[in-house]
């Protein structure tokens, strides 16, 4: 059995705290001086904060499976949410490394309560989690268990009212986007989930204390996903007229992907009026204070059971949120910060308090995870312990980050490369995209084509094929035809059936063809 005793470096307590489609720029200690988030705050004050942790990819199940395997979406192969599915497979292979089942062979009690959404025919339960399965991307209010929980407390079920949506292209009425929710907080979602994550806890806690049996715990918020669907005290919470819209509402589109205007469209964004627009970012505030409300319950479960010493707590959420920006709602096809750099914080007993501009990833916390349990993050093969990073080591760190898109709604391949401030999109169907974030921190101005910005573009593109190769993303493969990629050590042209064995490759095109 592993040793109890916190003050080792060795194996201890987790608390995984995810949440879903959330706004990096909502929480207070990234910034935000309106919106009430106290518990994700005082995380932050005690543990390592992440100024540039992003996701591997910003759509809901690709990201959350390669936090399952420490694997990035292009290997792992769970390419999309299953409600959307593009042809891609839906559940990994039974073979695939995942961490909870490592966990479970060391030992540890391991629990998920909440949203799943890593696979369709497979559960958390087929991972060896102590789960009940909440299937779906949204609340599932119908579920037995949570009618049981509010028929136990004489609470009222689901109803909503004063939805907001905008209208689609073909003049249908849109998505929902949000709405009043006619229940009181205890009969949220958010509190079903979060007494349910105490009882985990109390278990675990009891067996931690008697046997020093540990455990890790992941408590999954289906929100502040929208639709928006919260009570009175929270919809009301932010007032709209004080509210301003996204510097990127400014959006025009222009030397754009145009896929982006086809998803405002979808969207019903233009069908909105500006009252309406800041009225959606008001109840998406008051979504984040209710979930940051619930975390603070936990976080007090935590200190009652004499649990907060020997726990180490994670957040992060499986990527962000438009509400407005870029003339957006939800997340797609388009790379910019909003969507793909979100709010990370590592808080671990013993270690001091900071700040931390690395370049990190969600897939990151496959490794912590492991390293903090003692065991061996190699199988997490896309996946860095940021515990370095967490005690405040010296430590060498890469100075760029890859993500990629494989498509929602229609397969839409992407990849994209962050290094400094700069930032370039590959999209083989379209133009590609080039940020500078120094300039232009809200990603209106795509810097492709411009002159000065020609050698930055060929440093990244360079950079990012050999990232991709190196990886075994055969992304590449587009790469190599079509852009300045530097010097070749194959041959990517099939000339060797011409030339035979004792060919040279070229390297460049015969006279001939110039």
């Amino acid at each position: 059995m592993v040793d109890a005793d916190a003050t080792t470096p060795g194996p201890r307590n987790i608390v995984f705290l995810f949440t879903d489609q959330h706004r990096r720029d909502t929480l207070g200690c990234y910034g935000n001086d309106v919106v009430a988030t106290p518990a994700l705050d005082a995380l932050a004050a005690r543990g390592m904060r992440f100024d540039r942790w992003h996701t591997p990819t910003a759509i809901c199940t690709p990201a959350r499976v390669s936090v399952l395997t420490g694997q990035a979406p292009f290997r792992h192969g769970v390419l999309a949410n299953h409600e959307r599915n593009v042809a891609y497979v839906e559940d990994l292979p039974d073979d695939v490394f995942v961490f909870s089942r490592a966990l479970r062979e060391h030992g540890y009690n391991c629990g998920l309560v909440g949203k799943w959404h890593a696979g369709y025919h497979l559960t958390a339960a087929d991972y060896g989690f102590d789960s009940v399965d909440l299937p779906g991307w949204h609340n599932p209010v119908d579920h037995p268990d949570y009618l049981a929980y509010l028929r136990e407390r004489g609470l009222p079920e689901y109803e909503i009212t004063e939805p907001i949506r905008g209208t689609l292209p073909n003049g249908r009425a849109g998505n929902l986007l949000a709405a009043r929710l006619r229940q009181p907080i205890e009969a949220t979602f958010e509190r079903y989930l979060t007494d349910r994550a105490i009882e985990h806890l109390e278990r675990y806690g009891g067996e931690w204390k008697e046997s020093a049996r540990p455990f890790f715990l992941s408590l999954n918020f289906f929100g502040p996903h929208l639709p928006y669907l919260v009570p009175d005290e929270y919809y009301d919470m932010y007032d709209p007229d004080a509210i301003e819209l996204p510097e990127s509402v400014a959006e025009t589109f222009a030397d754009k992907p145009a896929v982006q205007r086809n998803y405002s469209a979808h969207w019903g964004f233009d069908t909105l009026t500006p009252e309406e627009s800041r009225k959606l970012i008001a109840v998406y505030w008051g979504y984040v204070s209710l979930i940051d409300a619930e975390i603070g319950r936990l976080n007090e479960a935590l200190e009652r059971l004499g649990l907060s010493d020997s726990t180490a707590i994670l957040f992060s959420s499986d990527h962000g949120e438009f509400t407005g920006a870029h003339r957006l709602h939800d997340k797609g096809p388009a790379m910019y910060d909003d969507i793909y750099r979100t709010a990370g914080i590592v808080a671990v007993p013993g270690c001091p308090p900071g700040q931390s501009d690395e370049l990190v990833s969600l897939l990151d916390t496959t490794a912590t995870i492991l390293e903090l349990a003692g065991l061996d993050p190699a199988p997490a093969v896309d996946s860095r312990s940021l515990l370095p990073l967490v005690r405040g080591e010296d430590v060498e760190w890469d100075d760029q980050i890859i993500c990629e898109f494989h498509g929602h709604h229609f397969p839409y391949p992407q990849r994209m490369i962050r290094r400094g401030d700069v930032k370039l999109v590959v999209n083989p169907e379209s133009r590609n995209e080039l940020y500078d974030l120094a300039t232009d921190p809200f990603e209106l101005h795509n810097r492709y084509e411009h002159p000065e910005f020609a050698h930055v573009r060929r440093d990244l593109i360079g950079r990012l094929y050999r990232a991709l190769r190196d990886r075994g993303d055969n992304f590449f493969h587009w790469m190599t035809s079509m852009y300045e990629i530097g010097d070749l050590d194959y041959d990517p042209t099939l000339s060797a059936f011409e030339l035979g064995a004792a060919g040279d490759y070229q390297q460049t095109a015969p006279d001939s063809e110039r």
